[in-house]
């Protein structure tokens, strides 16, 4: 036999049956879901089963969860599953006890994944690429593509039997959030918990731009341990001579040509005495400090190690703690960048050697290790190479290898931020259970790192930021009012007269190049080269 239709949604929350007929049809031996699970939904929905604000609950209690979104580009997997099934518990059972409840349903735009299906979907079909396109034609692209193909999601949810109230259903670049992003931003830098820094970052060569740590996944690889042989100041190096170099030991060699030191323990006893000295880069000729740093494990390696201040992340602190300089020798696709570089080419004398160097100028990080390994190996400075097992960091989504970058983006002061939820749980406003995970929040959440907010994409929330010929910032909601702040602080610097300020500001040509809106490592450029073409402008 089976029940008969169901009828609108009754005061606690569930929906109430009609009364059992005994004069109907059988039920079927089998059970089969798909047959009845679509129908009982559309059924819900219909009744407003799932609608958070309906009148019989305008005197409830609230209860509200607004879902994680998911990925626009995304399907369900078992992830989704659980975390999705247990808060589909929770405002099934704050239902049943009489609340108004809220289960907020939207999606996230996932800029780096959305970019990529739309390019992939672009090559395939043999049409003009992102930058061919342009910009305002390629966001076009993106919101049609999301448009045809963007709900998969959603409907998964709903086979699932979700009971999100769909008639909210947000998305993160609608109108109302990509608002309140704005809002959110300007104000946070305000208060200077938003800000711009020249740091290391997880950098996708193929991708080219920044990606988070949740982003970064570490493959185990079997690769090799280099150790080289750096030839100390005023010793002729021979290489049957341990007291004229010192070895370090690394599994990138390439990195070498922006080593600004070499670390050692402090308290090891084989090299308290050259701490203070210094040793000459092989292939380069630059003279590089010897300093005592606890980074250095005695146990592990040769001892010491280079330091790489623009490419490795703890090198990264160790030249901060010795005021190293930090020289940046890849672009952006990972290939090296030498020639014109003046960071990488202060204080290093010309010779033959460099010149040779220099002549791997735009070779790829991975055929630039084999062509400097095969040179030191001439010049008797590999002391030997060992097989090593090691993690290395790919893209999630990319899935090539990850570089270090030193480059400009905007942060997150997330330790200051982190203070109010530490202290949540240290007063017992919120608890875990069980208890134990207490001590792997605190160690996580007191040791949190500047957050990295800034992306080069083109899907995406904007940063509001615009640029002056000094590359002074100017952050705001809308260009309108950045740009009347920028006009208005160069005229009162004398920068520009007033008359060129109103010129300005009515027309947009005659400020290009002056004002600079944060797009990306391109547009940073170009704003540092503006006051050559205020010039030019004026």
């Amino acid at each position: 036999m089976r029940w008969s239709k169901l009828t609108p949604a009754g005061p606690a929350g569930f929906l109430p049956r009609e009364r059992f007929q005994a004069n109907q049809m059988t039920i079927d031996k089998t059970y089969q879901p798909s047959d009845v699970e679509g129908r009982i939904y559309r059924t819900w929905e219909e009744a407003g089963a799932f609608r958070a604000g309906r009148p019989e609950r305008a005197a409830a209690a609230p209860y509200s969860i607004v879902i994680p979104p998911p990925n626009v580009t995304g399907s369900l997997h078992m992830g989704h599953a659980l975390n999705n099934t247990l808060q589909d518990i929770l405002c099934r059972f704050e239902r049943m006890r009489g609340r108004d409840v809220l289960w907020q349903p939207g999606t996230d735009h996932a800029g780096i994944a959305t970019q990529m299906v739309v390019e992939r979907q672009l090559m395939e079909r043999q049409e003009p690429g992102r930058r061919d396109m342009g910009r305002e034609k390629f966001l076009k692209r993106v919101w049609e593509w999301k448009a045809e193909s963007g709900g998969t999601i959603v409907n998964q949810l709903k086979r699932l039997g979700a009971s999100c109230d769909w008639s909210r259903e947000r998305f993160t670049m609608d109108e109302g959030l990509s608002r309140a992003v704005l809002k959110v931003f300007v104000e946070l830098h305000r208060a200077g918990l938003i800000y711009k820094d020249k740091r290391l970052v997880n950098w996708d060569p193929k991708l080219l731009t920044a990606i988070s740590d949740l982003e970064v996944i570490q493959v185990e690889t079997k690769g090799h341990l280099w150790y080289l042989r750096y030839p100390l100041e005023g010793r002729t190096f021979k290489a049957e001579d341990p007291s004229t170099y010192i070895v370090v030991a690394t599994t990138r060699p390439e990195t070498m040509l922006g080593d600004t030191a070499v670390a050692v323990n402090p308290e090891d006893d084989r090299y308290k005495a050259l701490i203070g000295t210094n040793a000459i880069l092989p292939l380069v000729g630059r003279k590089i400090p010897i300093v005592g740093d606890e980074i250095s494990d005695p146990e592990k390696g040769s001892g010491a190690v280079k330091i790489t201040p623009a490419h490795d992340f703890g090198d990264f602190e160790v030249g901060r703690r010795h005021n190293l300089p930090q020289i940046n020798i890849f672009t952006v696709e990972a290939k090296l960048d030498l020639k014109d570089n003046v960071d990488f080419l202060r204080d290093v004398p010309s010779s033959t050697e460099l010149d040779e160097t220099l002549k791997l100028h735009t070779r790829d990080r991975f055929a630039a290790r084999k062509a400097i390994v095969t040179r030191l190996e001439e010049m008797g400075l590999v002391e030997k190479i060992e097989p090593n097992a090691h993690v290395v960091p790919h893209g999630d989504r990319s899935n090539v290898v990850i570089e270090p970058f030193l480059t400009d983006q905007w942060y997150v002061n997330a330790k200051e931020l982190a203070k109010p939820a530490i202290a949540a749980v240290r007063n017992g406003k919120t608890k875990f259970i069980p208890k134990n995970w207490e001590k792997t929040y605190f160690d996580w959440m007191e040791n949190i790192q500047p957050w990295c907010i800034s992306r080069q994409l083109w899907w995406g929330h904007q940063i509001p930021a615009w640029y002056g010929p000094d590359g002074k910032v100017f952050v705001a909601e809308t260009e309108e009012e950045a740009v009347g702040n920028a006009l208005g602080y160069y005229v009162e610097q004398e920068v520009i007269t007033e008359e060129q300020g109103r010129e300005m500001a009515l027309d947009p040509a005659k400020r290009e190049g002056f004002i600079v809106r944060d797009e990306g490592l391109e547009e940073q450029a170009n704003a540092r080269k503006s006051q050559q073409q205020l010039q030019r402008i004026y």
